[in-house]
């Protein structure tokens, strides 16, 4: 028994000998880390590095002498000053210089030498209008002495140096002022658009490889814009710095609507992109973005416009070998099996042509041009060409053009379509949406 209890009284002493032990050395441990978070042999953030080698190379200056009288303060009118009593005064925060940014030196659009060689127009002003009003009167008394031919000879002289002239080319900084806007890629009409705040300004380098994570929701195109520090919009590219975000989903294209599921998934993969970014969504609510995006698809259903002209054969079916030969010829770029499309000259599709033949075939007696109406603006004509197309076609391989219900065309048919197809075109103007815009060519897509 005694055993025992000399046992216990050794393990509670040792125990109370640790315990006194650890809080000494957690006192010891916590003094240690205050004095080195006063101490002044931290680097100040606020000084370049050479700043701080010259400071350390400076002596210190002499301790502060508690026993003379310390300096008084006087309250003035704006601020306190000091009647210091010592011969030296420590720098109060009031002291400090104000750190003003130092402006970029702006280069002059004339050097030195374009200058001399500029004619006088200040201090010579009079001297050259008295010699500028003699020369007309020499050159008027000339003209009215000189025979008629001469006089416009001189003209047509004069006329042909305007001509050879250079013509003025304003300087980078002007051109820049005068070249129009480029679309951004994300829109206020057609998208869902979330404003993305950023803790800190973010490189295009770093934001890119994040954003290409998310450039779809369902099939619907996801789009990132980032705001300049001098508070522009543009697509976010390599070597700029951003201090905000757009995003902007499709809300609807030609197969259906933004619906809720593709919007959660949007909502979801949008805040796990912004946590890795330190940034924070504005997220719309989920009704108004649905109601939204059905009434576009609602737009877009009634503005899905396929135009077609048929041209059938008057006698035998033509052979596909030959026949798709001969369109090659004439300009059409071959898709696909039995699909062709007529571009214009700048690249982009005006309308298309079928051969409505499967690969079995070998002959077809019917093709039909089709015109995607919406794709396509009103400056190109592209109705106006499927037109004369689809008259050549028919002169040529001696056919009919005929509609759908294999009913002849005629001029004054042609005629009404093209009224309806101009009206077409003035409805998607007033919505805003213009055929052929970018708008439309995401939209009907």
């Amino acid at each position: 028994m005694m055993d025992l209890q000399t046992s216990l009284i050794v393990i509670g002493g040792v125990f109370v000998v640790g315990v006194i032990s650890y809080n000494k050395w957690q006192e010891h441990k916590a003094r240690k880390t205050v004095e080195r978070a006063f101490s002044s042999s931290h680097d100040d953030v606020l000084m370049s590095p050479e700043e701080q080698a010259e400071q350390g190379a400076r002596s210190e200056p002499p301790a502060h002498d508690f026993a003379s009288p310390a300096p008084t303060m006087e309250r003035g009118a704006d601020n306190f000053s000091a009647t210091p009593q010592d011969e030296r005064v420590e720098p109060g925060l009031y002291d400090m210089p104000e750190r003003k940014p130092v402006p970029a030196p702006v280069k002059a659009y004339m050097d030195q030498a374009e200058f001399e060689q500029r004619e006088p127009y200040l201090g010579d002003a009079p001297v050259a209008d008295a010699n500028k009003q003699a020369a007309d009167a020499a050159m008027a008394d000339a003209l009215a002495q000189a025979p008629q031919s001469t006089v416009a000879q001189v003209i047509a002289g004069a006329e042909e140096q305007i001509e050879a002239a250079p013509a003025f080319t304003p300087p980078p900084e002007m051109q820049a002022r005068l070249a129009p806007k480029r679309e951004l890629p994300v829109d206020e009409l057609i998208d869902c658009n979330i404003p993305i705040a950023l803790e800190n300004p973010l490189r295009g380098d770093k934001l890119l490889p994040l954003l290409q994570n998310l450039r779809h929701v369902g099939n619907k195109p996801v789009h990132f814009i980032g705001r300049t520090a001098e508070g522009d919009w543009e697509a976010v590219a390599h070597g700029g710095v951003y201090t905000a975000l757009l995003a902007g989903a499709q809300l609807a294209n030609r197969s259906n609507a933004l619906n809720e599921i593709e919007y959660s998934e949007l909502v979801m993969r949008l805040r796990d992109l912004t946590d890795s970014l330190s940034g924070e969504p504005e997220l719309p609510d989920m009704p108004d973005v649905i109601r939204t995006a059905q009434a576009l698809h609602q737009f877009i259903a009634d503005h899905d416009v396929q135009l077609s002209v048929n041209v059938r054969s008057n006698g035998a079916p033509w052979n596909l070998a030959t026949l798709l030969a001969a369109l090659t010829r004439q300009g059409f770029d071959r898709r696909t099996e039995g699909y062709l499309v007529m571009q214009d000259g700048e690249g982009e599709v005006l309308f298309a042509l079928s051969t409505n033949a499967t690969q079995a075939d070998e002959t077809t007696d019917r093709l039909t041009l089709l015109l995607d109406v919406p794709r396509v603006s009103p400056a190109r004509d592209g109705y106006g060409a499927l037109v004369a197309c689809g008259r050549s076609l028919a002169a040529r391989l001696g056919g009919t053009l005929v509609d759908d219900s294999d009913q002849p065309l005629p001029d004054a048919s042609l005629a009404d379509i093209a009224e309806q197809v101009s009206a077409f075109y003035s409805a998607m103007e007033s919505a805003d949406i213009p055929a052929g815009s970018t708008r439309a060519m995401r939209l009907f897509s």
